[in-house]
């Protein structure tokens, strides 16, 4: 096994073992934060529908209208706080943070401050 496939594995693991703690239900759904090197996309999940109530990213016409890159803090805040507007309206206000596997530090970190700055609770 070469580096980068030990790299995606560990990651696969990681996610694994935190989904098996956290299951979104329709009073306090998941938030799922999903990073890559060039965006970052966030999902408010009812697991037990297996619905997605609301999501936004760095691709969202909403995001891009700012002028803002997609693979900064800044960009990740304000990411966080356009999911939680968006759960808002839908009726949701308290959910469970899933960091997908990644440590909680920089621009996943960031992405769930903007959230509760916005109004979301966990």
């Amino acid at each position: 096994m070469d580096r980068l496939q030990k790299k995606k594995a560990g990651l696969k693991r990681r996610q694994r073992r935190v989904r098996a703690k956290i299951f979104g239900t329709a009073e306090r759904p998941r938030l799922s934060v999903h990073r890559t090197n060039a965006n970052i996309y966030a999902q408010v999940i009812d697991d037990a529908d297996a619905k997605t109530i609301c999501s936004a990213s760095t691709l969202d016409p909403a995001f891009r209208a700012t002028g803002k890159l997609g693979s900064n803090k800044e960009a990740a805040a304000f990411v966080g706080e356009l999911v939680a507007k968006r759960a808002i309206e839908k009726g949701v206000s308290t959910v469970t943070f899933d960091r997908g596997g990644r440590i909680y530090h920089g621009r996943v970190k960031a992405l769930a401050d903007g959230a509760r700055t916005a109004g979301l609770n966990f």
